[in-house]
Parts: structure tokens; C-alpha cells; sequence
């Protein structure tokens, strides 16, 4: 199967603002939308979730286009190509390959926009167009529930919000209430066996409110014996923010969307027992921040980023 597109989208993001590169990346989505039947927020949230991966993994080639996904040699060439590189569609089919010439220029290239988008249309065609069997598909691809669950989370966030521009982020509790917090991740903690501080604490009154960091998925919500009554949410970029310690939640649900602002609950001084259990430290918001990279997922400091969120929004209200 080729698709023919006149156009190539292969340039490199340097020398490009967000807003462009958002701009060209859905002409891309939507071209392959309209000549495949398939929604363009499956190509976006495949494509983040591996541009994610490419960050926060060595083993995976810096992207050259537009898009990151990214096909490995065997996957696209063949498993018994002797050529790994080969961009002979003809030769790659012969050998079980899965690439293919999106862009009609004769050549089959795992680093062209075009080509790579137009392989993975044909891979996902061939199990189906709704989400049942897409997710089917997914699995297939990477064996892992993980990564489906992930992947199915940013579609959600495509379709619901129509746009690729969903990377903004706000502190987790309102600058007008009184908080206070310093760099506390890595600290030794002795509750449970001894561990390492997984997060940043700030200080707050009972019942101050509690905002999302970002645009996400609820991934989690309810009692850690670690966390007392907790929400985790999936943002964009694959990685988990971890709000603990709670004295409450709002009416959220899991499975359900956020966005950067949006209460979720508000500060207490749960954890340390069975559900219920409270008072045994001051009250204050465990904030956390996991990446995920497509086989685990681990910690890391949330403390610069909250820095951040924190002087862009006092900025904001100059």
C-alpha cells in the first residue's frame, strides 16, 4: 500500500517557534486523517508518546523530523533484510518489512515525516478503526498495558481539546493563600523501611485548595497507606504528577480530564496508617513527579519545576 502526499514535512524543528511547529505537525496528522479514515489524535498522541520516549531514553536516535516516532531497523526493513537501511518498498515487503513510501518520491525512509506516519496508518488499518481494536493494535506493537493505557490518555486530551499546544502548567496551590515550601526531594524518610523523599512538600492550612500542575488524565484517586488520600494525574509529556496528603477531593473521577488551574482537592495531613488516618505531621501537599520511558518509571526532582510555575504565574498577574 502507498499513499501519495505532494508535499514533504521532514524539516527539522530548529529555527521554528511552538506555534509552528504545532501547526505543521497537525497539517501532517490531518493529511494522513483525511486519506486513511483514521483520527488525527491517534497519529498526535502515538507521536508525543514517543517523542516523550526520546527524551528520557539513550538507546533511541534524536529525531530528525517533525514527527518522533520512531520504527527500529528489523520493524521496517525486515527481520531478514540484510540491508537495515534499505528504502526499496519493494525489497522491504519481500522481506516482511513494514515500510512504506508515504510521499511518493520512491524511497521508503524511517526518518521521513511522511513516510513513517503513513507506515503506521497502514500498521493500525490492519486491525481496525475504533478504539477497541486500535488499542489492540497498540498492544501488539509494544506488549505493554502501560503504554496502551498512556497513549489511549492522550487521545482523550487531543480529542476533547482540539489542539497540540497543551503543555501549560500552573502551581499546585493558589498564590494568594499562605504556603511555604523548600527542596525536599531525596531526603531520607523512615515510615515504612527506609526510602528516599519522592517529592517536594508545601506547607499549607488545612483545606487550602489544591490545583491540577497540568492538562491530564486522572489516573489515580483514592487511599496510599505511604500517600493517605491521593490523586495521580498523566499529563502530556508521559509524566505522572502525584498530589498526596489530601483532606479531600473534589468531584473528580479517574479517567477524567484536567487542566492546569483546575482544583482536585485540598491540602491535609493524610497517610502514615490505614485509610483514615491523619495528623500525624503537619498538614501540607505532597507533590510529586514520575517519568515514564516505556519499560518503568521513576522519580524525579519537581522542585525546579515548581519554581517555574510558580514565577510564571506571579508574572502573569502584574
Amino acid at each position: 500500500m502507498t499513499f501519495l502526499l505532494p508535499t514533504s514535512h521532514s524539516n527539522a524543528e530548529d529555527n521554528k517557534n511552538p506555534e509552528q511547529i504545532y501547526e505543521e505537525r497537525m497539517f501532517l496528522y490531518k493529511k494522513v486523517e483525511v486519506i486513511t479514515q483514521i483520527p488525527w489524535y491517534y497519529f498526535a498522541a502515538i507521536d508525543q508518546y514517543e517523542r516523550s520516549l526520546r527524551r528520557s531514553r539513550k538507546d533511541l536516535p534524536k529525531a530528525e523530523g517533525l514527527t518522533g516516532i520512531y520504527f527500529n531497523p528489523t520493524f521496517w526493513a525486515g527481520s531478514l533484510n540484510p540491508n537495515k537501511e534499505d528504502t526499496n518498498q519493494v525489497s522491504i515487503g519481500l522481506f516482511g518489512g513494514m515500510g512504506l513510501d508515504g510521499n511518493g518520491d520512491g524511497k521508503a525512509e524511517s526518518t521521513n515525516d511522511e513516510d513513517v506516519l503513513f507506515t503506521l496508518a497502514d500498521y493500525i488499518s490492519g486491525y481496525g478503526y475504533d478504539d477497541e481494536n486500535i488499542k489492540i493494535a497498540l498492544w501488539d506493537y509494544y506488549q505493554r498495558d502501560k503504554t496502551v493505557d498512556i497513549i489511549m490518555g492522550k487521545v482523550k486530551l487531543y480529542k476533547a481539546y482540539d489542539t497540540l499546544d497543551l503543555d501549560k502548567h500552573a502551581f499546585p496551590l493558589p498564590l494568594r493563600f499562605n504556603y511555604s515550601f523548600k527542596n525536599t526531594w531525596g531526603d531520607a524518610r523512615g515510615w515504612g523501611g527506609r526510602r528516599i523523599h519522592e517529592g517536594t512538600d508545601i506547607f499549607a492550612n488545612y483545606g487550602t485548595p489544591v490545583r491540577s500542575t497540568c492538562y491530564g488524565v486522572v489516573e489515580i484517586k483514592g487511599w496510599n497507606r505511604y500517600g493517605g488520600w491521593r490523586v495521580g494525574i498523566r499529563d502530556i509529556n508521559n509524566t505522572y504528577h502525584y498530589f498526596a496528603h489530601l483532606n479531600g477531593f473534589t468531584e473528580i473521577k479517574e479517567g477524567q480530564i484536567v487542566e492546569p488551574g483546575m482544583v482536585i482537592g485540598s491540602v491535609g495531613s493524610s497517610g502514615y496508617g490505614p485509610p483514615g488516618t491523619a495528623g500525624k505531621f503537619p498538614p501540607h501537599l505532597h507533590y510529586g513527579m514520575y517519568k515514564d520511558n516505556g519499560y518503568t518509571e521513576w522519580s524525579f526532582d519537581p522542585f525546579p519545576h515548581l519554581k517555574s510555575w510558580e514565577r510564571a504565574e506571579r508574572r502573569s498577574k502584574k
